[in-house]
């Protein structure tokens, strides 16, 4: 599926990507959670930014579910 998503994309597309209502990706980038740009009134979305956000958030989480991390 990654493989059919350009490079750059829009709110509709990170909201399929990721599996999450579009107002939650409005809601992300808006309170700056999420790494995007704004491009005149749009957002837009680096795919590779959305993957590396994705690998880190994952790694934040599971550092504070371990016992005795932090």
């Amino acid at each position: 599926m990654a493989e059919d998503l350009p490079i750059v994309m829009t709110a509709d597309e990170v909201a399929e990507y990721l599996r999450i209502p579009r107002s939650s990706v409005y809601k992300l980038a808006q309170e700056g959670r999420i790494p995007c740009q704004k491009a005149g009134r749009r957002w837009r979305f680096h795919r590779a930014a959305i993957d590396q956000w994705l690998s880190n958030t994952q790694q934040e989480q599971h550092r504070v579910s371990k016992p005795g991390a932090g």
